[in-house]
């Protein structure tokens, strides 16, 4: 569509477009009704569309009620309301083509999901007209089961979707920690205060018990993850878990580093999950670069540690080990850390080989000083992960205790 072409009286097909619009905003995560649809085609109608930008706007104002709505709305126009140069579109095909010089360009938030649903309801509208073609699958292999222990480094393109949207639905209970502070309760401990208090309301003539017994309360979670060259992809995948925990809990902070220490949990506190790690790595100045544990975790224990640590929380260490600093630096520092929180868990992706063995002078300085040592390479590891944090018991068969790699 140009812009020098007028559009129709809404009626025939500007209707259906209208409507297979919506759905797939709906799809996309925009709250696209039935209502919605109704009150886009009046707005169609006495809006008098003379061209492209008209009904983008027109539409825009109809559909979108939230900030984080924007991005998705504009990314399903650009792709359900494609120009339709036809001939251009050809000779661009038919013509030869140089490679490109630069780097492919990024694609921006919103686009997967909004590219998704798109086609997702394109094959709606072909399976409409289509028979239904039943398949006996009762002696084939399930594919859930192989990407569930399957690399996050061997992947392909269609695997990373599925793997990110079964991350984004474990749930994150965290075991309750007893605390020091009472609260009133039906049962428990004696209250004396409360139980004075009441009993002069009456007079004295009655005596109500009143009562009170530790609060419970799930610990902060603070994850510290490697976005170094080797980590790059397992840090990726792991931040969609670490947004999806952050969307129900407010007290989980992430800090990424490679040669520096960035704090990340604003950009993951975006309700749109691609908009969320598009900001982290905006954010980010050495993404897959180098990595210097020990002075990231210097710097977090000197100007983060008093602000994210109250609350005795629960740590998540998610790197290599490959260290370039000195092994002094990175025991003090590990050692200050491990002090600092109620229980620091390292998930390191070298796990993965059979044959691996704590033998790098970095992991080996690291180990003495962490309680737990778990693997992050699958989704298998990550719901591992998942039952520790909220106090089952784990499925593997591979112990977590740090001292059996040790020996």
């Amino acid at each position: 569509m140009t812009d020098a072409e007028t559009l129709p009286v809404p009626g025939g097909k500007i209707v259906d477009n209208i409507v297979h619009f919506a759905r797939t905003l709906r799809k996309a995560g925009v709250p696209a009704g039935p209502a919605s649809v109704v009150d886009a085609v009046r707005a169609v109608e006495v809006a008098g569309i003379r061209n492209r930008e008209d009904l983008y706007w027109t539409l825009h104002a109809v559909f979108v009620h939230k900030r984080e709505h924007r991005v998705l709305f504009d990314e399903a126009f650009r792709i359900y309301w494609q120009s339709r140069g036809l001939i251009e579109k050809m000779l661009a095909i038919l013509s030869p083509v140089a490679p490109p010089r630069g780097a492919p360009e990024k694609p921006k938030a919103g686009q997967t999901r909004v590219s998704d649903a798109f086609h997702a309801a394109k094959e709606r509208m072909g399976n409409e007209t289509k028979p239904q073609i039943e398949v006996d699958a009762t002696f084939t292999v399930s594919g859930k089961e192989l990407l569930q222990a399957k690399d996050f480094a061997q992947m392909s393109a269609l695997e990373v979707d599925e793997a990110k949207r079964a991350l984004k639905s474990m749930h994150l209970t965290m075991d309750l920690v007893r605390q020091r502070r009472l609260a009133p309760a039906h049962k428990g401990r004696m209250d004396p205060r409360r139980t004075l208090r009441a009993s002069m309301r009456t007079g004295g003539a009655m005596i109500d018990l009143k009562f009170r017994k530790p609060v419970e309360k799930r610990p902060p979670l603070v994850a510290l993850c490697d976005i170094s060259g080797s980590m790059s992809q397992y840090t990726r995948l792991l931040l969609h878990f670490l947004h999806a925990a952050t969307a129900e809990r407010r007290d989980v902070h992430t800090f990424l580093f490679g040669t520096r220490l960035t704090n990340v949990t604003r950009q993951l506190r975006m309700k749109d999950p691609d908009e969320a790690l598009e900001a982290c790595s905006a954010g980010v100045e050495d993404w897959s670069g180098g990595t210097r544990i020990a002075t990231a975790l210097r710097e977090f224990n000197r100007v983060w540690s008093r602000r994210v640590l109250s609350g005795n929380p629960t740590v998540l260490l998610i790197t290599d080990g490959l260290e370039r600093d000195t092994d002094e630096d990175l025991e003090r520092e590990m050692d200050r850390l491990h002090r600092s929180c109620r229980r620091l868990i390292w998930l390191n992706p070298l796990l993965r080989y059979d044959g691996f063995q704590a033998k790098a002078k970095g992991i080996r300085a690291m180990l003495p000083h962490v309680d737990e040592f778990r693997s992050a390479h699958s989704l298998n590891a990550v719901a591992d992960l998942v039952a520790a944090l909220s106090g089952a018991p784990s499925p593997s068969s591979v112990s977590s205790d740090p001292r059996t790699w040790l020996a």
